[in-house]
């Protein structure tokens, strides 16, 4: 257990949590005799997160027919032309989700409850995954790839090529995703989960608290300074104007830092290492995992 102290948050910081599957199959007990029957493929997905979508559009992509509005696709004119079922932090327009006819609707656990239980008085399925680590974002596209009749095995091997070569003897880091309060993933988040798979000692791993952002701790700059991280992962919100870095260069604690001195700060975007966002973003967050554990600040 670190001896880092924890403080309790003041205010919360709204993470996108994803999927975690479910695949559902149908049969008839009849007798004589008993016949399994296949549940009926998926032909049109709404998706309400870009990690589903960015799968479901990668393995069919006929079959994706709506989507949430996401900055991370803005170069990608195929997802742009997709319907638009939500964006940002609005509640998915249940309007237009049935507009696109939908036979399968994806979403997140936490975030979806609310709409899942709407479309079920409509008798639309939709599924809540949890997306936390590399076993469940595999889950995950097993599920989707099962629902609309795709091999995720290219995928898969993906995500696996995304974690050879991982370096040996990286740096006791400590990854930041805000400076009010300071909050830091323990082992219990996909931030957690992704240094866990580079070998990256994370300061913040076993730590616990009064959060009720599962899988945060909030911690005081007193504990960051007793935990003196040889490295620091610093990550940069969407927001407009944001810059953690400056936010946390003025603070009087700061330079004291060993990784500090040593000049061994790394900053992550959000989307890829606190909210997976998309396949792509998380390719660039573990390149940059690597450069972390190797040393070499870009």
């Amino acid at each position: 257990m670190s001896s880092l102290s924890i403080s309790l948050i003041r205010r919360p910081l709204v993470l996108l949590l994803f999927l975690s599957g479910l695949v559902l199959t149908a049969c008839s007990a009849s007798s004589p005799p008993v016949v399994e029957t296949q549940a009926p493929r998926v032909q049109r997905v709404v998706a309400l997160t870009s990690l589903s979508a960015d799968i479901v559009h990668r393995l069919a992509p006929d079959k994706l027919v709506g989507m949430p509005e996401s900055s991370l696709f803005k170069d990608n004119p195929k997802l742009k032309a997709i319907p638009k079922v939500s964006g940002g932090r609005v509640a998915p327009n249940l309007e237009k989700i049935l507009s696109l006819k939908p036979d399968l609707v994806i979403g997140a656990e936490r975030f979806h409850e609310t709409t899942k239980t709407k479309l079920a008085e409509l008798k639309i399925p939709c599924e809540l995954f949890d997306v936390r680590d590399w076993q469940s974002l595999e889950a995950l596209t097993r599920a989707i790839a099962e629902k609309v009749s795709a091999d995720p095995q290219p995928l898969i091997e993906k995500y696996q090529a995304m974690r050879q070569n991982i370096p040996q003897n990286a740096p006791k880091t400590l990854v930041l995703v805000s400076r009010q309060p300071i909050l830091s993933p323990n082992k219990n988040s996909w931030a957690g989960a992704l240094l866990e798979s580079f070998n990256i000692p994370n300061l913040a791993a076993d730590l616990q608290g009064a959060s009720p952002i599962q899988g945060y701790v909030s911690l005081s700059p007193e504990s960051v300074l007793k935990a003196n991280p040889e490295a620091i992962a610093l990550v940069e919100t969407p927001m407009p104007n944001s810059n953690i870095l400056q936010e946390f260069s003025s603070q009087p604690f700061w330079q004291n830092l060993k990784a500090v001195k040593d000049k061994q700060i790394y900053v992550f975007d959000y989307y890829g290492l606190v909210n997976p966002g998309s396949i792509d973003a998380i390719e660039s967050a573990t390149q940059k995992l690597r450069q972390l554990a190797n040393r070499q600040v870009s």
